[in-house]
């Protein structure tokens, strides 16, 4: 380790920075990768966080200016550890970046939505160490360079609490007011990615809705989506041998009851579950505003190629992938909880 740890962050978007900013509100060093508007933002406003029932910190443009990116990371980086904070669809483009660019047997943190991207990842770029991670929380970008967590969890990331690296990692984010566990198997984490995908097929209703994820979760229609999604995952996993760990205080097979029980009823016995601040939405949902590629291909995609290798059927599955595909199409128009739940059965 360094005197002063170096974090390099591939991916600065609604993730990437907040993460990445708890490290250099820490005392890290952190270089960013990512898009021209994020980094103009950063650039000209610098970079304010703010998070459920925390107060706003705010990182001056200054301390930044020297460390944003845009084609890659600069040549001779030699950084602690690597956040991979990019879309799953830009994942075989950034692994073969970072492989020519790294040093061999540099630590990578794979911080994305699905199960598949930390082996793609290994196959392109093997002579790097990638490591599985799960973020539990909505970061939602309120104005540009503004982020804000609106939910709570406790991050995952395989990994053992020997390493130098990971324990500064976990030191820094417990000091910025976040919670990560270290599993110390790849078996362990693949059953966290499975549980968090099953709670990640909301990402496409509340994107489809138009509304903030609360507001979405309070409508029984939409919350009936979500159960069906869920219920055909849950018989897919089972059907594969695959046992999801409980993201949430129920256990994975209870959650599609749940969700279909009058909102009365919803609101008393999933009170955890809508510890959730106003400003929060799904990743899937800035990405259909902002008309960038989505990630449904690594959710309900996922699912669909499992129940292809299986021989059974995903039509739900199958059919939300389509339903965002085709959002172009509807010119901005959403979803009402009702329209939703006919054209998923349709």
């Amino acid at each position: 380790m360094q005197a002063r740890p170096r974090a390099l962050v591939m991916g600065a978007g609604s993730i990437g920075c907040y993460l990445g900013g708890l490290l250099l509100a820490a005392g890290w060093q952190v270089d960013f990768v990512g898009r021209p508007r994020v980094l103009q933002a950063l650039r000209e406003q610098g970079l304010t966080l703010s998070g459920l029932g925390q107060a706003s910190q705010h990182l001056p443009a200054t301390a930044l200016q020297q460390h944003l990116h845009q084609a890659g990371p600069p040549a001779g980086l030699q950084p602690d550890l690597t956040l991979l904070c990019v879309k799953s669809g830009a994942t075989a483009e950034t692994a073969a970046l970072l492989q020519a660019t790294l040093p061999a047997g540099s630590l990578v943190l794979s911080m994305q939505n699905g199960v598949g991207n930390t082996a793609l990842a290994q196959a392109l770029a093997p002579a790097l160490d990638w490591r599985a991670g799960m973020v539990p929380f909505n970061v939602a970008e309120l104005s540009p360079g503004q982020f804000h967590r609106g939910t709570a969890g406790v991050l995952r990331l395989q990994g053992r609490a020997d390493e130098a690296a990971l324990q500064a990692l976990q030191k820094a984010w417990q000091g910025q007011g976040l919670s990560l566990q270290l599993l110390p198997t790849a078996a362990a984490m693949q059953a966290v990615q499975w549980g968090k995908l099953l709670l990640n097929l909301n990402n496409p209703v509340n994107a489809l809705s138009g509304l903030p994820l609360r507001a979405e979760l309070l409508q029984r229609g939409y919350r009936r989506c979500f159960a069906a999604l869920q219920e055909e995952a849950l018989e897919l996993l089972a059907a594969a041998g695959i046992k999801p760990a409980p993201m949430t205080p129920l256990p994975p097979r209870y959650l599609p009851q749940v969700l279909r029980l009058p909102s009365p009823l919803f609101r008393l016995l999933a009170a955890r579950m809508l510890k959730i601040d106003a400003h929060a939405r799904s990743s899937m949902a800035d990405d259909l505003h902002l008309g960038r590629p989505t990630e449904i291909d690594a959710l309900c995609g996922e699912l669909v190629r499992l129940a292809d290798k299986l021989g059974r059927a995903a039509p739900l599955n199958r059919r939300m992938v389509a339903l965002v595909q085709a959002w172009p199409e509807r010119q901005g128009r959403s979803y009402a909880p009702g329209e939703l739940l006919s054209a998923l059965q349709a």
